[in-house]
C-alpha cells in the first residue's frame, strides 16, 4: 500500500488543507448544480470519484452521477458499485458501448487488438468509453470530473473549469489543485469506500487488461496502458478539439 493511502490524520495541517479543499470543491459544485442544470458527474469508480460521489450524496445536489461500462472493468469495480448502492442508496446511471461498435473493432482486431499500437487502443476506448461518454453528455449544460492535474503529464495545466470543445459543454474539475495524500486523507476522514484494487498497488483503474499495478517510486499513471509512452496515455475523454 503506497504511504499516500494512509496519511497521518493527526497532522492538523493536513486535515486544515483538506477541510479547505473539500469546501472549495462543494462551492464548485453548488455553482453546477444552480448554474448549470442538467448537469453529470462522470463517476469511474476511482479514488477522487469516490470523495466526488461523497461529496455530492452528502450535499444532496441534483447531479446525476453515471458510469461508464465498457465490458471488460475489474470484478473489484463492479464490487464497488454494489457497495455504493449500498452505502449512499445511490443507483449509478450505467452507460454501455454500442455492440456493434465492439463487434466490429473485435472482428477487424481481435479481441486484444489494443495492445497492437497507439491507434487501435484509441479506437476501443473509443468504442467502449468515448462514445457511451458523448451519449451521456447530450442535454447535458455541464459535466463534473475527478481529475487531479499531479496525475499524469498530459493533465499538468487542468483548470477547475474550461469548456470541453470535444463535447459542447462546461467541464468541472474540482479536485484540480487536490494532492493524492490528500484525497486519501478525505477518504479515511470521512469513511468512503474506494476501489479494493488501490490496496494492491493500483492507483489509476480502468478496464482490467489495460491496468497494472504500480512499483513503488512509479509515476501514478504508470500502470494504465504502460507500454505506451507517458505523453500518449489518454483515452479520449478529456482530449481538446482544437
Amino acid at each position: 500500500m503506497h504511504p499516500n493511502m494512509n496519511p497521518d490524520l493527526a497532522d492538523a495541517r493536513l486535515r486544515a488543507a483538506v477541510e479547505a479543499k473539500a469546501e472549495a470543491a462543494r462551492s464548485v459544485l453548488r455553482e453546477v448544480a444552480r448554474d448549470f442544470s442538467p448537469a453529470a458527474f462522470a463517476n469511474s469508480l476511482g479514488a477522487e470519484d469516490m470523495v466526488l460521489t461523497d461529496l455530492i450524496v452528502r450535499e444532496a445536489l441534483p447531479i446525476e452521477i453515471f458510469s461508464l461500462d465498457t465490458g471488460r472493468l475489474p470484478a473489484e469495480t463492479y464490487a464497488l458499485m454494489d457497495e455504493v448502492r449500498r452505502r449512499y442508496g445511490l443507483k449509478l446511471t450505467l452507460y454501455y458501448p454500442r455492440h456493434e461498435n465492439v463487434e466490429t473493432f473485435t472482428r477487424a482486431h481481435g479481441i486484444n487488438g489494443f495492445y497492437d499500437s497507439v491507434e487501435l487502443r484509441k479506437a476501443c476506448c473509443h468504442a467502449r468509453k468515448v462514445e457511451p461518454l458523448q451519449r451521456a453528455l447530450t442535454g447535458r449544460k455541464a459535466w463534473i470530473t475527478g481529475l487531479r492535474a499531479q496525475q499524469a503529464a498530459t493533465r499538468g495545466a487542468l483548470a477547475v473549469r474550461e469548456f470541453d470543445t470535444a463535447n459542447g459543454l462546461e467541464k468541472f474539475s474540482p479536485l484540480a489543485d487536490w494532492s493524492e495524500k490528500e484525497v486519501w486523507a478525505y477518504i479515511r476522514l470521512h469513511d468512503v469506500p474506494y476501489n479494493a484494487l488501490h490496496d494492491k498497488f493500483y492507483p489509476s483503474i480502468g478496464c482490467a487488461p489495460c491496468t497494472r499495478p504500480v512499483a513503488i517510486g512509479e509515476d501514478v499513471r504508470a500502470g494504465r496502458w504502460w507500454w505506451e509512452q507517458a505523453d500518449s496515455k489518454e483515452c479520449g475523454l478529456h482530449v481538446k478539439k482544437a
